[in-house]
């Protein structure tokens, strides 16, 4: 009997063991894989980023341009080396870009929260500058290269980067003042005047009520220091028979040096919008505040008082025109008070302009235009002048089929200085006797001293689609410098563009500029 139940026991136990090691030689279950899946939600390109209720987008552009007669890639020849027009103008300027977006969006009970980032990588052509000895140094001040030396300039730019919440934009984004083509109603080409800008997007605080029907209300502040600050300048800060070794032109011209304190107020935005099937109508405005340091280099020399200036502007865009399919007309109206930048936008060289020319003026080396825009000027112990300026931008664009269009375009801007702030520069004669410019200059030769100048733009563009996403570009612009000054000055020279002390003519000035660009977007 022992032995029946020893043999029993001992064969439950080796199916025990056997079973035991068929169970570990079992495959596991495997964790089922998390696919992306396509988000449908917020259009095409969005997906769900695994284990989460946001849907990402990813996108970009990859873009190789080229721009004639320039050492700019976003303006004309009307500044700098550009504006020399000798030996240190470019005959082109080249940049390739890549840039990249990151969109995300997650649905709540507030509504959509979203996120957007875009950044650029730039390699782009600089410009030689002269050293006064017969040497030149390549791009001083290119980015990551304040001792130049490098043969061209590698930049990274973070352009928008900001958070959308309940109607709330908080971060770096377009100006909420700009019409929605911001600098361009039918071009590529960047410096436009006749409307603001900061495409790439500037710091605000904004909160927009949606009202129904394409009607919506935004409110902003948004912050000036970079972009919308065109200069409170110091008009006692120039003179070069006390100081010689001041620059007679630099990035503001002989209008003194700006003179800002610590910025304390943002720029205060109201804009209206209808967007509707049949186009777009928006209104806005902008309050400005002109902050300025003193008069002097210490506290013990005072300061004038701050002013608020201001701008206004309408935007207008018809869409589906009787003249083709998707035609479009965009155009905008802009006045400004003591905030320039709202008018000759920031990526516009318009609002410093220097240019030389030819002349017939006997006695003279070369021709010379003037235009200098700040928001104000002052003079020691004086209140600030603000600048006024009114402007307009538009375009007609025209799509022959489905691979072409050709767009014409057009822009205006003119700046006016009121009577103490040409009598502060000219002197109370009206000739630069007495005032900060006959200081710099001299007057002999002078028959006109005025500040006031105006800009004129008009240019025409093609684009060629072959395939979806890939655009080839052609943008050719001409500019027109209308100065008021007339007459001779004694120009100080320039050794950074090569330029002698002479006697120039003052003189209106025109240039011409083709933008070239492949772009394709992903």
């Amino acid at each position: 009997m022992k032995m029946v139940k020893s043999l029993i026991l001992g064969s439950a136990a080796a199916l025990v063991a056997v079973g035991g090691a068929q169970a570990a030689d079992l495959p596991v279950k495997a964790k089922a894989v998390e696919y992306v899946k396509v988000c449908s939600l917020y259009g095409p390109g969005f997906y769900y980023i695994p284990g989460t209720d946001t849907c990402i987008k990813l996108s970009g552009y990859l873009r190789a341009e080229v721009v004639a007669n320039s050492n700019s890639d976003y303006s004309g020849p009307f500044t700098g080396a550009g504006g020399a027009q000798n030996r240190f103008t470019n005959g082109y300027t080249w940049r390739s870009r890549e840039d990249f977006d990151i969109d995300t969006r997650t649905a709540t009970e507030y509504g959509v929260v979203r996120t957007y980032f875009d950044a650029t990588f730039s390699w782009t052509t600089d410009s030689y500058t002269g050293n006064g000895n017969g040497s030149t140094t390549y791009a001083i001040g290119a980015p990551g290269n304040a001792s130049g030396g490098n043969v061209a300039g590698g930049s990274l730019g973070v352009y928008l980067a900001f958070i959308q919440f309940a109607g709330f934009t908080m971060g770096k984004a377009v100006s909420q003042f700009s019409a929605p083509w911001v600098n361009y109603p039918g071009n590529n080409f960047d410096g436009l005047v006749g409307g603001g800008g900061t495409v790439t997007g500037v710091n605000q605080f904004s909160y927009t009520a949606q009202f129904g029907n394409g009607v919506s209300l935004t409110l902003s502040a948004q912050d000036q220091t970079q972009y919308t600050q065109a200069g409170v300048n110091n008009l006692g800060n120039l003179n070069l028979l006390a100081n010689p070794g001041a620059p007679a032109f630099g990035s503001l011209g002989p209008y003194g040096a700006s003179d800002y304190a610590g910025t304390i107020a943002p720029d205060l935005i109201a804009m209206l919008r209808v967007d509707q099937a049949w186009g777009l109508f928006q209104a806005s405005f902008a309050a400005h505040d002109n902050h300025v340091a003193y008069y002097g280099g210490t506290e013990l020399s005072g300061h004038p008082d701050d002013k608020w200036g201001w701008a206004g502007a309408l935007a207008l865009s018809i869409k589906n025109i009787p003249t083709g399919p998707g035609d479009t007309i965009n155009i905008q109206g802009v006045y400004t008070n003591g905030a320039t930048r709202y008018n000759l936008q920031d990526l516009t060289q318009a609002g410093a302009t220097q240019m030389f020319g030819s002349t017939g003026v006997a006695g003279a080396y070369q021709s010379l235009g003037i235009g200098v825009a700040p928001d104000s000027v002052f003079v020691t112990g004086g209140d600030q002048q603000l600048v006024s300026t009114w402007g307009m931008r538009g375009a007609y664009v025209h799509n022959w089929n489905p691979y072409w269009n050709t767009s014409i375009y057009g822009a205006y801007a003119a700046i006016t200085y009121n009577s103490t702030a040409k009598t502060f520069i000219c002197g109370p004669a009206g000739n630069g006797v007495g005032g900060t410019f006959g200081i710099a200059f001299g007057t002999a030769g002078l028959t006109s001293c005025n500040p006031d100048y105006n800009i004129a733009q008009i240019g025409t563009q093609t684009q060629w689609t072959p395939v979806k996403n890939l655009t080839f570009t052609a943008d050719l612009i001409y500019q027109h410098l209308d100065q008021k000054y007339a007459g001779t000055i004694a120009f100080p020279g320039s050794a950074g563009i090569g330029k002698p002390a002479q006697v120039y003519e003052l003189k209106d000035q025109n240039g011409v500029s083709l933008l070239l660009r492949a772009q394709r977007n992903w």
